[in-house]
This record gives C-alpha cells, structure tokens and sequence, in this order.
C-alpha cells in the first residue's frame, strides 16, 4: 500500500459514512474541549464529507454542550473505526458553527423528518427528566434550535490494524494547502 492508496482509503471510507446509514463511519466520535477544560466525547452521525475542502459535516442542537465547547474553542477531532477492514481514522482541525444561514438552511432541508424532530424538543440536551419524553409531532418548531457543523480538518491519521503488520500514516495539510504525509510508527 503507497501512502496515496491510504489517503484514497480514508477518503472513500467518509464519503461512505456520510452515504451510508449503516456505513462503519457513518457514526464516529467527535471530541471537543469541554467548558471544564477535560476532553468530552461523543457520537455524531457523519451527514457529509467533501475531500476538496476536507470538511466534514455534522449536525447538532444549538443549545447543546457540543455546541458551547466549539464557540468557546473550534479545535476538533473525529474519530472512527471500521472493524470489517480494521482501518481506524483520526481527524483533527476546526468546527465553524452555522446556525442562521443558508449553510444551516440547506442542511435543514436536506434533513428527514425523523432527524428534524431530534431538535423540535422543549428541552435543552441534558437537561434532567423524570421519565423519557413522549417524541415531538412536529419537526417545524426544531429548525430554531438546528445546526450545521462544518469540521475541516488539516491532520489526518489513518491505521489499519492487520496481522501481517500493522500500518500507520500522517497526512498534514497547511493553510495554503499543502500537504505531507509520511509513514509512522503505528
């Protein structure tokens, strides 16, 4: 495998996550440095990936934890692993937040209506319940709460974990882009 094959790999895996609902990346993780400073982690569902710009896009409720820690600082990575082809992905670069704009309006547009009605809730994500709440009749009300996310990354780090030897490579953009890559230590 050359070093173009790897980026090729990891760039047809996202494009499949983003694709595909039951895709190895369609669910990765997304860290973000929390409001306390720890790191906080959690799983997003991958709803588009464009390899010209290397930017990912996810959606999120703007009342949402995820979505103060990306104001307060847009570092991000995203991880994801694929157990049928043992190839793990990090990404790592930064969010821009689009709440009330036409990014965020097309991602709305483009949404089902089972994920417009996640947003349509009363309640702020995490706030304390007595009981799971009955599920909104109407998505309308959730576009106010409703983000798009945009992660464009400038590292990548694929690995394929493989019994005949594992192999491991950092892809690194810069801001004209420009990119190396290199072969390390898995």
């Amino acid at each position: 495998m050359t070093l173009e094959e790897a980026l090729r790999a990891a760039f047809a895996a996202l494009e499949a996550g983003a694709r595909l609902r039951h895709g190895a990346f369609h669910t990765p993780a997304l860290a973000t440095i929390g409001r306390d400073g720890a790191p906080a982690l959690r799983t997003v569902v991958l709803r588009g990936f464009d390899a010209a710009t290397r930017c990912l896009a996810i959606h999120t409720d703007c009342r949402s934890a995820k979505y103060a820690e990306l104001i307060a600082d847009p570092r991000a990575v995203l991880h994801g692993y694929d157990a049928a082809t043992r190839m793990q992905l990090r990404l790592a670069g930064r969010a821009t937040l689009h709440h009330d704009d036409a990014i965020a309006d097309a991602a709305w547009a483009a949404s089902r209506k089972t994920s417009r009605m996640t947003y349509a809730t009363a309640w702020t994500p995490g706030t304390a319940l007595p009981a799971p709440p009955a599920a909104p009749e109407d998505p309308v009300g959730g576009r106010a709460h409703f983000a798009a996310v945009l992660l464009r990354f400038d590292h990548l780090d694929w690995l394929l974990l493989d019994p005949a030897g594992h192999a491991r490579a950092r892809f690194d953009w810069a801001a004209d882009g420009a990119m190396a890559a290199s072969w390390v230590a898995p």
